[in-house]
């Protein structure tokens, strides 16, 4: 894939539960508010790359404060206040001039993103957890840690966590 914006500009951010399980029957296997809150202010004012089903779990509208762009292979599908590409490539090249745009799921937008992304910021949420999507295994020799903040459960997260900061090696 030609990726028409600089790889510093691209950002995945990810809940990944210790078995890689990222989702649940359309939705995410757990209710963590920290975590929401942290990925709201982390996209905040950025450009947001999504699958169709990622858009779906959302309640199929756009999060408010953010441009949405959606990837989907079904060339008549469109909906109101977002951006329709068809590949992540064409998705990229739409939203090229935002600062940081941020790869927000589903699991094939992930497996593409994980070579050509500059950093990646994932929620660790230290349990296995039951679902049907998974992230990509991180190699984690091409990524080095630069940031992370840990959290013990507490009455409205369930589960201990992370925010952790990785950015690809050699930049």
């Amino acid at each position: 894939m030609e990726i028409p914006v600089s790889q510093d500009k691209i950002y995945m951010i990810v809940a990944i539960a210790n078995n890689w399980v990222i989702g649940k029957d359309g939705n995410m296997p757990w209710h963590m508010p920290a975590d929401l809150k942290f990925f709201k202010r982390t996209t905040m004012g950025h450009a947001m790359v999504m699958g169709r089903r990622t858009f779906e779990s959302f309640g199929s509208r756009p999060l408010p404060g953010r441009t949405s762009v959606v990837v989907t292979h079904n060339p008549n599908w469109q909906t109101e206040g977002v951006i329709v590409a068809h590949s992540l490539e064409k998705a990229l090249d739409k939203v090229k001039e935002h600062e940081k745009i941020f790869i927000i799921g589903g699991s094939d937008l992930y497996r593409q993103g994980m070579e050509i992304a500059g950093t990646l910021i994932v929620t660790r949420i230290f349990a296995d957890l039951e679902g049907d999507t998974f992230f990509p295994e991180i190699a984690y020799e091409k990524w080095k840690e630069v940031e992370r903040e840990d959290h013990q459960p507490d009455e409205k997260n369930p589960y201990r966590y992370a925010f952790i900061t990785y950015r690809r090696r050699g930049r």
